[in-house]
C-alpha cells in the first residue's frame, strides 16, 4: 500500500498557513573574523610555514578574557585523544559482530612515524601587537588575554605557524589511497566559535566542526607544478593558468620554481584547499550568466575519465531542483575536488572520493554539495546538532537523486534512511539526538543517528505537517536563517510559522528522547451497521494518524486523526481521496476509536499510514485485512 499513496496519491497541495507563534529571532548576534594568511609549502618535506593576521569583532555583550584556537592536526599523533578514542571504540563489538571502528582511523594514528604525524606549532603570538604565551592543550590553543576584549569592540591577533602534513587518515593529509598529494583541510590555526552558549573549544576527536563567519585572504606559495583547488576566488588567474584563466587568454607566469596562489573568500566559516600536479580541471557555468561557475578537479584514469564528465553534465539539472526546493546557491563558484577520503564538505568546495561509478560519484557529490546549504550556509553547530547537518543533507540528497536520475526509480527515496533508523532503534545502542557528536558511546550510534534518524526526522515532519508545507518551510528556513547559526529550536519555530501547528512536542520526542513510535489496529467490530476501528498506541512517542480504510467496492477513504497538542491539522495531501477529519487524539490516551460509516462486511482493508512515512518500529500490526 506504500506504493498506492506514493505513486497514486502524491498530488500534493501547497497551502499558505497561518502563523502560530512569534517570528524567529534571526537577528541573533554572532562574532566576525577576517583572516589574512601567507603560506609557503615545502612539498619535498611535507611541511609549510605561515603567518596569520586575524581581526576579531566581539559582537556580543560579553567581556572576553580568553580566546581559543583549533590546532586540528595535532590529533594525528600517537596518544592523541583521537587515537585513544578510536582504539577504545574498536574494543566494542556491535550487533553484527564487527568492532566499532571508524575503519579509516582504526589504530593507524598509533603507528605513525615521526615523519608521518601531523602537527601545528605556534610562535610569535601577539594580541593587539603585544606578545602573549598561549598554552597548547592537545588540539586546542588556549590564550589568556592580558586585557579583555570588551563588548562590541575589535581585537587583532598575529602568529607564526609551522605544520607537518600528516599521512592522510581522516579528511586531511597527504598521499591518500587515491593518489592525491595534498588534501588540506583543518590546516591552519582556526579561532574557536564564541556564541550565546559561550566558547566552543571542542577538541578534535573525530567528528564535526563549528566556525566563525568571516572573510579570508589566503596566499599559498608552492612548487609551480602543482594545481590547486579550494575555497575562494583566485585573484591572479592570468599568472596561474591551469584552467583558471579567461578562455583563450594568455597566461604569463612569473620566473622561478614557485607560484603564489592568491585566494579571497568572503563570508565563509572555513577554508580548504587541495593540490596535485596531475589534477585535471574542468568547469561549467550553472544557471546562466547570473549563476555561478562549477569547477571539477580529479586525477584522470579510466574510471574518472568516464564518471567526472557525467557529473559535469548532470549538475545543471540538479541545481534547478535544488534552487527550487532549498534556495539559491549564494556564491559565484563551487569546486568538486577529488580528495580520497569519502566526502567532506567545506565552504565553496568539497573533497570527495573520485574513483567511483557515475552513479556513485553523483550520489556522493549531491550529498556533499547539499552541505553547502545544511552547513555551509546555515553553519549550525555540527558538534551539538550533527543531525541538522548530516540528516537534512541526506534527506535532500536522496530527493535530488530521485528527481534527476533513474537510480532510485520505483523506490521511496528515504527507504534506506528509515531502515537505518529502525536498525538503530532495535540495536539497544540508540542515544538521544541531542547527544554531542563526540560523546556518543559508539561510532555506530552516532552515524545512524546523524544520517538515518536525522533524515527520518525531516521526512516524517512531512507526514506531520504535510509534505508541501514542509517543503515551503525549508525555503522559509533558507530565507530566515542562512548565515546565522540556527539551532533546532529555530528550525522548529520556522516550521510552526509555515504550518500553523505547534511542533515543539515533535522535537522533544524525536530529538531529546529515544522513545519510539508504535501504533496498532487493536480491534475492529460492527456497531449499529457501522464499523468501529480501535487504534492502540503501544510506543511512548505519540503521533497524528493517517488511517486508510479501503472498501471491497469503492475508493479508499482517509481518516485523519490529529494529535491534540498540535493545535491544528495538516492540509489534505491527497486531494483525489476522500478525507474524514476526526477529533484530536490526546497523547495521554492509549486507545482511540474511529467510527467508520460503513458495515464491517463491506470493508476490505484498514491500514495505518500506507505511505510508510510514520516511523513505526513495528508495522506488522498496522494493517488488517477483512
Amino acid at each position: 500500500m506504500h506504493t498506492y499513496l506514493l505513486k497514486q496519491g502524491l498530488v500534493l497541495v501547497a497551502l499558505t498557513s497561518a502563523t502560530l507563534l512569534a517570528h524567529a529571532q534571526a537577528d541573533r548576534w554572532q562574532q566576525h573574523v577576517n583572516y589574512n594568511m601567507d603560506v609557503t609549502v615545502d612539498a619535498q618535506a611535507h611541511t609549510f610555514t605561515g603567518t596569520q593576521h586575524l581581526e576579531y569583532t566581539n559582537n556580543s555583550e560579553d567581556t572576553l578574557k580568553k580566546v581559543f584556537y583549533h590546532l586540528y592536526w595535532n590529533a594525528f599523533q600517537p596518544g592523541s585523544m583521537m587515537d585513544v578514542r578510536s582504539r577504545e571504540l574498536g574494543k566494542i563489538t556491535l550487533p553484527n559482530g564487527r568492532p566499532d571502528w571508524d575503519n579509516r582511523v582504526r589504530d593507524r594514528i598509533a603507528n605513525l612515524k615521526p615523519d608521518e604525524i601531523g602537527y601545528q606549532q605556534i610562535s610569535n603570538f601577539k594580541y593587539n601587537g603585544r606578545p602573549l604565551t598561549p598554552q597548547v592543550i592537545g588540539t586546542i590553543l588556549e590564550v589568556a588575554l592580558d586585557k579583555p576584549i570588551l563588548p562590541h569592540s575589535r581585537a587583532t591577533f598575529d602568529l607564526t605557524f609551522k605544520a607537518q602534513v600528516p599521512v592522510q587518515i581522516r579528511r586531511s593529509g597527504r598521499d591518500n589511497k587515491e593518489g592525491v598529494d595534498y588534501s588540506m583541510s583543518q590546516w591552519y590555526p582556526k579561532l574557536c566559535e564564541y556564541d550565546y552558549e559561550g566558547w566552543h573549544a571542542t577538541p578534535y576527536i573525530a567528528r564535526e566542526f563549528y566556525g566563525v563567519w568571516g572573510d579570508y585572504k589566503v596566499n599559498i606559495t608552492i612548487d609551480k607544478r602543482y594545481v590547486l583547488a579550494g575555497t575562494g576566488y583566485l585573484q591572479n588567474p592570468q599568472e596561474i593558468g591551469y584552467g583558471y584563466e579567461a578562455e583563450g587568454s594568455k597566461v604569463t607566469r612569473p620566473a622561478g620554481q614557485t607560484l603564489t596562489w592568491r585566494f579571497n573568500a568572503p563570508n565563509v566559516h572555513d577554508f580548504v584547499w587541495a593540490a596535485d600536479p596531475n589534477y585535471q580541471h574542468l568547469k561549467t557555468q550553472i544557471d546562466g550568466p547570473e549563476g555561478f561557475t562549477a569547477h571539477f578537479f580529479f586525477l584522470p584514469n579510466d574510471t574518472t575519465n568516464v564518471s567526472w564528465p557525467v557529473l559535469v553534465r548532470r549538475l545543471p539539472e540538479a541545481y534547478q531542483y535544488i534552487k527550487a526546493h532549498y534556495g539559491a546557491y549564494p556564491y559565484k563558484q563551487y569546486s568538486f575536488i577529488q580528495g580520497g577520503d569519502g566526502g567532506m564538505e567545506y565552504p565553496m568546495a568539497t573533497l570527495i572520493m573520485g574513483n567511483g561509478t557515475p552513479e556513485g560519484l553523483y550520489g556522493v557529490a549531491m550529498h556533499e554539495w547539499m552541505h553547502s546549504w545544511y552547513q555551509g550556509m546555515f553553519a549550525t553547530n555540527e558538534s551539538l546538532y550533527p543531525w541538522m547537518d548530516e540528516g537534512f543533507t541526506t534527506f535532500a540528497e536522496n530527493y535530488i537523486i530521485y528527481n534527476t536520475t533513474d537510480s532510485l526509480k520505483g523506490r521511496w527515496p528515504l527507504l534506506d534512511s528509515y531502515r537505518g533508523y529502525f536498525y538503530l532503534a532495535a540495536s539497544g545502542l540508540e542515544e538521544p539526538m541531542s547527544t554531542h557528536s563526540d560523546h556518543y558511546n559508539t561510532n555506530f550510534g552516532y552515524s545512524l543517528t546523524a544520517y538515518s534518524k536525522g533524515a527520518t526526522f525531516m521526512e516524517q515532519l512531512g507526514y506531520v505537517m504535510g509534505a508541501p508545507v514542509r517543503d515551503a518551510g525549508l525555503l522559509r528556513y533558507y530565507r530566515t536563517w542562512r548565515f546565522k547559526h540556527p539551532n533546532p529550536n529555530d528550525f522548529i519555530r520556522v516550521m510552526e510559522q509555515e504550518s500553523g501547528l505547534a511542533l515543539d512536542w515533535y522535537k522533544q520526542y524525536f530529538v531529546n528522547s529515544t522513545k519510539h513510535i508504535d501504533y496498532a489496529v487493536d480491534s475492529v467490530y460492527a456497531q449499529d451497521n457501522k464499523t468501529v476501528v480501535r487504534l492502540r498506541r503501544i510506543g511512548g512517542f505519540p503521533m497524528p494518524i493517517d488511517l486508510v480504510v479501503t472498501p471491497k467496492n469503492g475508493d479508499p477513504v482517509m481518516h485523519y486523526i490529529p494529535l491534540t497538542i498540535m493545535y491544528g491539522q495538516k492540509p489534505n495531501e491527497y486531494p483525489g481521496m476522500q478525507r474524514m477529519v476526526h477529533e484530536g487524539w490526546p497523547w495521554v490516551n492509549y486507545t482511540y476509536d474511529v467510527i467508520v460509516d460503513a458495515p464491517l462486511n463491506s470493508l476490505k482493508t484498514i491500514e495505518i499510514d500506507p505511505s510508510l512515512r510514520l516511523a513505526d518500529v513495528n508495522r506488522k500490526n498496522n494493517k488488517v485485512t477483512l
